[in-house]
C-alpha cells in the first residue's frame, strides 16, 4: 500500500504519518527513512523533535538525502517505511552543493522516478510532503522551479498512490483512497 500525505508545515502530517506506518506495520518490521539533510539550527530542532516524537514507535530509521535508491540494499522490502520528505529529498537533489553551487536541472525527473521506483519496491509506503506551491506569492526563479518540480512530484505520486490524504492545522482530508487501518 502507498500513502501519500500532503499539507503545510507544521500542520502534523509527520505524527499523521508515524501512526499510519505503525498501523500498516501491523508489528512487522518498519522503517523511517529520513532524507533531511541539516543545513542549519533549525534543521538540527526540527530532526531532534522528528526523533522525540517517534521515540519508542519501533521505528529503525535510514538516512538517505540523496538517490534514494540506495538505500534498498540494505532494508527488508517486505517492510512498511516512512518517508519523510519528499520536499527535502527533492531540495538535496536540485541543489547539491549547498553553499550556492548550480541547480542541477536533471535532479527533479530523476527524483520524481526514483521516487515512483521505490513506492513500487516496498511492501508499504507512507510518504510525506509539503505543498509549498499553494499560495499565490511570487518568488525568485530558483523558488518558483524548486515549488514547480515538487508540485510535479506530489502529483506523480498521488497517481500511484492508494490513499491521498492531506494535513491542514492537525486535521485531515482524505482524497482518495482509504485510511489503512
Amino acid at each position: 500500500m502507498i500513502v501519500f500525505i500532503s499539507g503545510g508545515a507544521k500542520n502534523g502530517k509527520s505524527s499523521l504519518a508515524q501512526d499510519l506506518a505503525v498501523a500498516l506495520a501491523a508489528g512487522r518490521r518498519h522503517y523511517y527513512v529520513a532524507t533531511m539533510i541539516p543545513s542549519d539550527d533549525e534543521d538540527i530542532d526540527r530532526i531532534r523533535h522528528h526523533r522525540a516524537d517517534r521515540e519508542g514507535m519501533g521505528f529503525k530509521t535510514v538516512e538517505c538525502g540523496r538517490d534514494i535508491l540506495s538505500c534498498l540494499p540494505q532494508v527488508d522490502k517486505s517492510a512498511t517505511f516512512l518517508l519523510d520528505s519528499a520536499t527535502a529529498l527533492l531540495l538535496n537533489e536540485l541543489f547539491p552543493d549547498p553553499t550556492g553551487g548550480e541547480m542541477d536541472v536533471l535532479a527533479a525527473e530523476r527524483c520524481a522516478r526514483d521516487l515512483v521506483t521505490f513506492a513500487q519496491s516496498v511492501e508499504n509506503l507512507v510518504i510525506v510532503s509539503d505543498y509549498i506551491y499553494s499560495d499565490a506569492a511570487r518568488y525568485d526563479a530558483l523558488t518558483e522551479t524548486y515549488r514547480a518540480c515538487l508540485a510535479k512530484i506530489d502529483r506523480m505520486l498521488a497517481q500511484v498512490s492508494d490513499t491521498v490524504i492531506e494535513v491542514t492545522a492537525g486535521t485531515y482530508t482524505l482524497h482518495k483512497g482509504e485510511m489503512p487501518t
